[in-house]
């Protein structure tokens, strides 16, 4: 059964978000923005070379049910917040343990770029990272938090350039970024 959202309401005190109103100056005249002060983040693409395939995550979100007409799961990278006194490198690494099962070396994990995400919004910062991973890495199922809804995704290589751009497949900007890069790294 999808999930529907029985009722909205005003956060009093916010865990991850704080809900603001900017106020600033531009060219001379005074203007004001609705802002939500969110964490950055972190997000990789993972290949597994005994699979041949990408290892995405399909997580439910809020968010997405509640601006569209959707049941809510969206095709994404392995991510997370940047809400510890971590690197971001080790950020990563906990993320791929704990969403995808994967315990990657730090050195296996490369920085690709960053980006700002929902800049209408948020602006978050989130930096993109890559590691190549294996079967002998595997250390659990995965699947995130408890209250989180993460199904472990393997997408083929050879599939994937259709996949990105198949509008049917609800998916992030993150999400097709990397695999733009990756094609255009290994063409």
């Amino acid at each position: 059964m999808s999930p529907t959202i029985k009722e909205t309401a005003r956060l009093k005190n916010p865990s991850f978000v704080k809900p603001l109103l900017i106020h600033y100056k531009q060219n001379g005249i005074h203007r004001t923005w609705e802002a939500v002060k969110s964490h950055d983040s972190v997000s990789i693409l993972l290949y597994n070379t005994d699979l041949d395939t990408f290892v995405i995550v399909k997580q439910f979100r809020p968010p997405v049910l509640l601006s569209n007409e959707t049941d809510g799961m969206m095709y994404e990278l392995c991510a997370g917040i940047v809400d510890k006194e971590l690197s971001l490198k080790e950020i990563a690494k906990e993320e791929i343990l704990e969403e995808c099962g994967y315990d990657v070396p730090l050195e296996k994990i490369e920085e690709i770029t960053s980006f700002y995400t929902s800049v209408g919004i948020s602006g978050a910062k989130q930096t993109l990272f890559y590691a190549i991973i294996d079967e002998k890495m595997k250390q659990n199922e995965g699947g995130g938090l408890e209250e989180e809804s993460i199904e472990v995704v393997h997408i083929k290589k050879d599939e994937a350039k259709r996949f990105v751009l198949e509008k049917k497949y609800q998916k992030t900007p993150g999400l097709m970024v990397a695999f733009y890069w990756f094609f255009d790294q290994n063409n």
